[in-house]
């Protein structure tokens, strides 16, 4: 409603982090958990004013920390909804760093719940492929190499290599990002 986000970040990314979590055996409920926390992961922008959230660059420190918020934002936003309890680690926690240096409690490692841990690495995939008020879209090469490049710093290690076996075997290297919109 607000544009939030590049249209389709979140379609798209409910489609890739499907295909992470399935490559290890998440099943069931668990893949439930993951789209519907991918849907709703950057909801706590709402709480943002549009004119911080389209500008992107020369941010001042409240507006930076007000962004930081967002992951907090979205847990309150959505905390009382109770079929959404077990969905909420992707909205908290997708911007926690593997290193300990993300937000917003500088979470590391495997204290990063599983499943914001999958969705980081697709998230930041989706971003980087799009358009951002501050930036164009990077190649896809440039993006694989970035991701390549934070393993170990930003990203699991593990989902990594994972990530990049879905991403060379699958069609998402090949295809344009607005091309990769149905949930099937």
């Amino acid at each position: 409603m607000r544009g939030i986000e590049a249209e389709g970040h979140s379609r798209r990314a409910v489609k890739i982090s499907l295909q992470l979590a399935e490559k290890p055996g998440i099943t069931g409920d668990k893949l439930l958990d993951i789209r519907r926390g991918a849907l709703l992961h950057d909801i706590g922008k709402m709480d943002i004013p549009g004119q911080v959230l389209n500008r992107g660059t020369d941010l001042s420190d409240e507006e930076w920390n007000m962004i930081g918020r967002h992951p907090e934002a979205a847990y309150d936003l959505l905390k009382s909804v109770d079929i959404l309890h077990t969905a909420l680690d992707i909205p908290l926690y997708h911007h926690e760093r593997w290193d300990g240096e993300g937000y917003p409690y500088g979470l590391a490692e495997e204290d990063i719940p599983y499943h914001a841990r999958i969705f980081a690495i697709v998230d930041v995939w989706d971003a980087m492929l799009t358009d951002q008020p501050y930036r164009k879209a990077w190649s896809k090469e440039d993006a694989l190499t970035h991701i390549t490049n934070q393993s170990g710093k930003h990203f699991d290690p593990k989902l990594v290599n994972a990530f990049l076996e879905i991403i060379k075997e699958d069609r998402f290297l090949s295809e344009k990002p607005e091309q990769i919109l149905t949930l099937e």
